[in-house]
């Protein structure tokens, strides 16, 4: 299982990186904007997010430009098994950002409550609305304000490790994957 885990990280994560012939600046921020859009709690409109983005980028800043493939790629960090862990770190940060010692639940408890959240039905734009209006009634801001700091180191963190990875294998010189 952690093999078939590997290699799908590595291929669908990595390699956008490693092949892409654009400047490593450009993938650099492919890979921050897709982690940003990725660590927030917008069930399932990640991608959509990074669309977006693309679009007002376009549009607003039009010299300023990233790796489409890599910012999509790396929108599937949060996934069907790391959303409890990624969600629940956020909802602990933002009580812990907003002074709410007293409102801490275990994880399991947690765990199953997202569950039923996640379960609900509809498709499309209409379900990841319904999960989100059922989260903030359930865990209100604190999920939202929590997974800021987690964007944003994410992002930073992102994008300094893919400058400064490309960097040193186009110095190198090697063939890439």
């Amino acid at each position: 299982m952690l093999k078939k885990l590997s290699r799908i990280l590595k291929y669908r994560l990595l390699v956008p990186i490693l092949r892409s012939n654009v400047p490593p600046v450009e993938t650099a921020r492919g890979v921050a904007v897709g982690l940003v859009s990725a660590i927030n709690p917008f069930v399932g409109i990640q991608m959509a997010l990074v669309g977006a983005f693309w679009a007002f980028q376009k549009l607003v800043l039009p010299k300023w430009r990233f790796n489409l493939i890599a910012a999509l790629a790396w929108t599937w960090v949060t996934n069907i098994f790391t959303v409890p862990i990624v969600y629940y770190v956020f909802l602990i940060t933002g009580r812990l950002m907003l002074g709410r010692w007293e409102e801490f639940l275990g994880f399991d408890e947690f765990a199953k409550r997202l569950e039923d959240i996640l379960s609900i039905g509809g498709g499309g734009v209409t379900a990841a609305w319904d999960i989100m209006v059922a989260m903030i009634s359930l865990w209100g801001i604190p999920l939202f304000i929590g997974c800021i700091p987690w964007a944003i180191f994410s992002g930073l963190a992102g994008y300094y490790w893919t400058l400064k990875y490309q960097e040193s294998k186009r110095r190198r010189g090697r063939s890439i994957v």
